[in-house]
């Protein structure tokens, strides 16, 4: 089946967060007071969905919408130390060359995205951002309809359980990458369509799944 859409996470995914994020997070839990991450928790947290992460932090609910907006301030003040994934742009190219539309689905504005994505920005026709923490697949729908493919052609690719999550709420095929946030294990417990291990796999495998429908 040919993929004419494919709709990409941006943190832990195209742009190299995590460590930031390691950084940032419990000056964040200090603030919105919820637990801080200890180092000997980080690799338990990376095999937990997203639900169970709130959980065992102690994350408040009612305060997500207020730390989503202070984590995007934070993001843009430490653009700088927030580069593209090696491959990422060439693998942009492949994809846009092949005739695969592009949309960008993620938790931060899109000013920041575009600031981090630079030149790659002018690769994607669609851009739907500021997703809240369980708001993607309702971002997934609008953008597929907004490019006005069939689903059925559809792929979304994200490092989390729950871009996972999103994709089989909206019917549409899912890939995960190991470079992420979630540790791969959790990931291929969910059973995505594909399994990500090296940025040049993503091109490989759109153009292989055109080529096969092409046949």
């Amino acid at each position: 089946m040919p993929y004419s859409l494919a709709i990409f996470d941006l943190d832990g995914t195209l742009a190299d967060s995590f460590p930031w994020f390691l950084r940032t997070i419990n000056d964040v839990a200090d603030r919105f007071g919820f637990r801080r991450i200890a180092d000997e928790d980080v690799e338990g947290l990376r095999h937990a969905s997203t639900r169970e992460i709130l959980s065992r932090l102690k994350v408040p609910l009612w305060k997500l919408p207020a730390i989503a907006r202070h984590a995007r301030r934070l993001k843009a003040e430490a653009a700088a130390e927030i580069s593209l994934f090696a491959g990422v742009e060439t693998m942009l190219k492949t994809l846009a060359a092949n005739g695969v539309q592009l949309a960008l689905v993620t938790s931060d504005s899109e000013a920041n995205a575009r600031e981090k994505l630079g030149e790659a920005a002018a690769l994607f026709a669609h851009f739907d951002c500021a997703a809240s923490l369980f708001g993607k697949a309702a971002k997934f729908r609008r953008v597929i309809r907004r490019a006005g493919v069939d689903p059925a052609y559809v792929i979304s690719i994200g490092d989390e359980v729950r871009d996972i999550e999103a994709a089989r709420a909206v019917g549409i095929a899912c890939a995960a990458v190991c470079w992420g946030y979630a540790a791969p294990a959790a990931l291929r417990a969910r059973g995505p369509d594909h399994m990500f291990e090296r940025m040049d796999e993503i091109a490989d495998a759109l153009r292989r799944n055109r080529r096969a429908s092409e046949a």
